[in-house]
């Protein structure tokens, strides 16, 4: 049978919020929320996403706990509605590009919020860190981030590596979580793996997905320390297509050299254990190994980057290099057809 990424590409389905929509319509969750569009498995999807700040921070003056509502923070861009996407399928997501929609970026210090200060469930009697905003200069010919300390003449420039913060589906049984929540539906993961040209694999839980994508960064550091990276308004292509009959319990990612798998809770520690134990269980999978063959691969073989430290839980991935499995079709083979549509839309542009 024929997948959908196989068939010559449609011209790319173009949505996006309004630029100057009232922030009370936009989508702060991931469940119970109508969808904006539906797309059909193989679409192509041109959109943009608002920054984590709703457009709301843009100069040093401006603090996000002053402009910003907290309970409208991280809009997201959809739900859109996949055809034929059933629970018990996976949702596959390619991302075609990711480009910053402008010059310069945003980061910040929020009170009581990152990895090196009390939160409202590490608390203390210090007092919260003054509250700041950073302006970063995006060149994206020259594919940089432009530092600038805010109390010396420091600057510094960092490579430009845009990602998305959020990706996700709705969660099972019904239940509505915050974009700014990650969990096994996906969401608020914070995990610079998610950059152009992989492969997101979402467990589907209910009828139609209901995917959703948001909080672009024009790059992040491993564990978004402060808890809030170089935030900017994304463009972004995406094709979506499905693994039918194929469960995927925790979101996994899939580029050209490796598989990825995540995992969301408190403590780190519980994390790790998740995204060893899924990367475990995969490999288990792919090779026909045992379960305790794949624990001995995957003990000396993965690396183990932090992706965020600071959300509602955090998130731990777990990547190991696929040549190290041989010749095993990982997805029914999903990544590759992807990247070929993907070169082939790349190759239509003019």
């Amino acid at each position: 049978m024929t997948s959908p990424t196989d068939t010559p590409s449609p011209q790319p389905i173009v949505w996006g919020p309004d630029p100057d929509g009232d922030p009370q319509r936009l989508t702060y969750t991931f469940g119970g929320v109508a969808p904006v569009a539906s797309l059909k498995p193989g679409a192509v999807l041109s959109t943009w996403t608002f920054d984590c700040f709703g457009g709301r921070v843009r100069s040093t003056a401006d603090l996000a706990s002053e402009v910003c509502d907290p309970r409208m923070l991280n809009p997201q861009t959809g739900p859109f509605y996949i055809e034929g996407a059933e629970p018990g399928d996976t949702l596959a997501v390619h991302f075609v590009s990711i480009e910053p929609r402008e010059n310069w970026g945003v980061s910040a210090t929020v009170p009581f919020f990152g990895a090196l200060t009390s939160t409202s469930t590490t608390a203390t009697l210090q007092a919260a860190l003054e509250e700041r905003t950073w302006i970063y200069e995006i060149d994206a010919v020259g594919r940089q981030v432009h530092y600038s300390a805010r109390d010396t003449s420091f600057t510094a420039a960092l490579p430009l590596d845009p990602m998305h913060g959020t990706v996700g589906v709705a969660p099972a049984l019904g239940e509505v979580r915050s974009s700014l929540a990650p969990g096994d539906w996906g969401g608020n993961m914070d995990t610079p793996e998610m950059r152009a040209g992989v492969t997101c694999y979402l467990g589907v839980n209910v009828e139609g997905a209901m995917f959703s994508l948001g909080d672009g960064h024009a790059r992040q550091g491993e564990g978004e320390t402060c808890g809030v990276a170089v935030e900017c308004a994304m463009d972004t292509v995406v094709i979506v297509d499905l693994v039918k009959g194929v469960p995927t319990p925790w979101p996994r990612i899939e580029n050209d050299h490796e598989i990825i798998t995540t995992g969301s809770t408190k403590p780190l520690e519980d994390a790790f254990r998740i995204s060893h134990q899924q990367m475990t269980h995969w490999v288990s999978e792919l090779t026909a190994m045992s379960t305790l063959d794949s624990y001995q691969l995957v003990s000396q073989a993965v690396l183990s980057p932090v992706a965020n430290v600071v959300d509602t839980v955090y998130t731990m991935t777990c990547k190991l290099p696929k040549r190290i499995l041989g010749d095993v079709e990982v997805m029914q083979g999903m990544h590759a057809r992807m990247r070929r549509r993907a070169a082939a839309l790349a190759g239509a542009r003019p």
